[in-house]
């Protein structure tokens, strides 16, 4: 009779231990479930191009938009496609600052009202190419593009000028050749425009036009005509 007591109260335990374990499962799958259907949206990325893709689609692609996200400086003085809006992502702050052994100027006051004035100009639907220098800047603002409800937003990856040379996306050949570009003093080592926009011999202007400009400083002149 106790030995038959004791297996009954194993079985039970058992039982009670199958029983936490299924909750559990039946629990986590539910949590997945009702999490699952928002992943997509969280890791939806912009899709990389590069500029003489970008460049075929103004010209084949209806609803499709230049955005160069750079600053007003560069926009200017270095150049920029004949048909790009400008919004820059980021201003220039014209602090001067030590970077390792260089110095430079800063442009990183965040603009605040990017995603709202592409908003005003642009329908969600339209394909947006975003360009910057070298793609560093245009992934950042492509993404805050989507995160807003843009449906087609374009990382143009190569960018303006295009990183420093010699560049590879493989990190190891990256540094290795990097490295042994400096050491052999290249000539050309950390200079840009080895790939990128002006690379490709796109068309690019140092023109510019009204109706390209960012718009809060067309608002400005006006203001100071009255």
């Amino acid at each position: 009779m106790l030995i038959l007591t004791d297996q009954t109260h194993i079985v039970k335990e058992i039982a009670l231990i199958t029983i936490k374990k299924v909750s559990r499962i039946l629990l986590g799958t539910f949590l997945i479930a009702c999490i699952f259907p928002f992943v997509p949206a969280l890791a939806e990325e912009p899709r990389d191009i590069l500029s003489v893709e970008a460049y075929d689609m103004l010209n084949t692609v209806p609803n499709t938009y230049l955005i160069d996200v750079r600053t007003r400086p560069e926009y200017q003085f270095i150049g920029h496609p004949p048909s790009a809006y400008l919004f820059p992502y980021y201003f220039w702050n014209g602090n001067l600052v030590k970077k390792n052994e260089t110095w430079e100027y800063q442009f990183d006051i965040r603009n605040k009202d990017f995603v709202e004035h592409i908003s005003k100009q642009f329908q969600k639907t339209n394909n947006l190419l975003i360009l910057c220098r070298d793609g560093t800047r245009s992934i950042l603002a492509a993404r805050d593009l989507i995160k807003s409800g843009f449906k087609s937003v374009y990382n143009v990856k190569d960018g303006f000028e295009g990183p420093p040379f010699p560049y590879f996306e493989d990190e190891n050949r990256h540094k290795f050749y990097r490295q042994l570009a400096n050491r052999n003093k290249i000539p050309s080592y950390n200079h840009r425009r080895f790939y990128g926009w002006q690379w490709w011999n796109l068309p690019w202007t140092y023109e510019i036009d009204a109706k390209f400009i960012y718009p809060p400083d067309l608002s400005q002149k006006k203001e100071e005509k009255k």
